[in-house]
């Protein structure tokens, strides 16, 4: 009642202000691990929160985000058929062959696509074992533990312990399976390829006691309810400074107890300073805006210092809108996510802020257009009559 009295009153509100002529309706979806982050947390109200007022955004995951956005399929993220998908966010990054298709089927009338990274994130690993409240495990650990060869509690910790190590993993496509995946196929090629479905990143099929669970919250409410439980979800997810709850972390053995905890601290130095495309030809491809952490061309290396499982949550945009009150409120959007209240919130959230140079170039070439070579949202020449609708 409250959700549908508010939606009223900004209609109202909008009407009022913008008489004769259109008023934004900016809808969008995808990953769950960035739910609490773009639309607030219930358990912590005052805690601001990225989407501004007149945007809407459905939680499903990030495969699904993205596609929606490519075939602008609203369907594809539960909103009703016949709308626009403004935009989408995830941790699954656009692909060459996406970004080849929708060029040749999408962009002469919708116009260039854009893919920003919005914060950094620590894939954090949750646990849940009788008599265990210290977890620090190493990344040929976590292969082994992932991939099912680790069977039982006393083989990851070199005891007699038999209790069968139960994985509690995402069972469609997941941003957050993607960062997984890269980081063990940077550490077991052999075992993990890249991928944002655990079933096919994992070479080896999951054991039957296993479970599978569809969001980021069913995985850390699986792992607490069955002992012997581990899984893997967004830290902001957990209690993400408690090693009683989440497992250390590093790329190669360290001594107990010094390995990180997917802290923000920690992420940060996980994920260090990347750096913003540079020359016109890497600024006007997509593929070039959002940094990965693996051994994949392009990748940037692995952290051996900070907490390891990292990458960026992203957004897809387009840069043209057929609705000026779009255009709008897309830009300002984007003016305001790296600064402010919006950093604020990205912190609260167990998230990392955007590098303030790398936040900068970002404005400078989608909002400004400094180089002049036509990138910026709403460019009149680029988006003369096209645009998403």
């Amino acid at each position: 009642m409250f959700k549908k009295r508010s939606l009223q009153l900004a209609a109202l509100a909008c009407a009022a202000l913008l008489a004769g002529t259109a008023c934004a309706e900016v809808n969008g979806g995808g990953s769950t691990a960035v739910k609490r982050l773009y639309t607030g947390n219930p358990l912590y109200p005052t805690l601001p929160r990225l989407l501004p007022d007149g945007f809407t955004y459905s939680a499903v995951n990030s495969l699904a985000g993205k596609q929606a956005f490519l075939a602008n399929d609203p369907t594809l993220i539960w909103q009703a058929a016949g709308g626009t998908v403004d935009f989408a966010a995830g941790e699954a990054v656009l692909t060459a062959s996406e970004l080849a298709s929708y060029r040749s089927t999408r962009q002469s009338a919708y116009g260039p696509m854009i893919q920003v990274p919005v914060a950094g994130m620590a894939v954090a690993i949750p646990y849940q074992k009788s008599g265990l409240d210290t977890l620090q495990l190493s990344a040929q650990q976590l292969c082994g533990v992932f991939s099912g060869a680790l069977a039982t509690w006393g083989q990851v910790l070199g005891t007699v312990d038999s209790t069968p190590v139960r994985v509690v993993y995402r069972a469609g496509d997941s941003g957050t399976t993607e960062v997984l995946s890269r980081f063990l196929n940077d550490s077991c090629p052999s075992a993990f390829r890249v991928a944002s479905r655990f079933t096919t990143a994992s070479l080896a099929t999951p054991p039957g006691h296993w479970l599978a669970v569809a969001t980021s919250a069913d995985v850390t409410a699986q792992v607490s309810l069955n002992d012997g439980a581990i899984g893997y979800v967004a830290a902001n997810y957990t209690e993400a400074g408690k090693n009683s709850k989440v497992a250390r972390v590093s790329k190669l053995p360290m001594a107990a107890g010094t390995a990180a905890l997917p802290t923000v601290l920690a992420a940060q130095a996980g994920l260090g300073t990347p750096q913003a495309p540079a020359s016109a030809a890497e600024r006007g491809n997509p593929l070039r805006w959002v940094p990965t952490y693996g051994s994949a061309a392009g990748d940037l290396p692995v952290a051996s210092t900070g907490y390891p499982i990292v990458g960026f949550s992203n957004l897809l945009l387009g840069q043209c809108y057929q609705n000026p009150a779009d255009t709008r409120a897309i830009r300002d959007f984007l003016g305001e996510l790296y600064a402010g209240q919006r950093r604020i919130a990205v912190m609260g959230h167990v998230f990392v802020t955007l590098p303030q140079p790398f936040a900068d170039e970002l404005r400078r070439t989608f909002l400004f257009d400094a180089y002049g070579e036509g990138t910026d949202i709403g460019n009149p020449s680029v988006c003369n009559g096209i645009g998403r609708p």
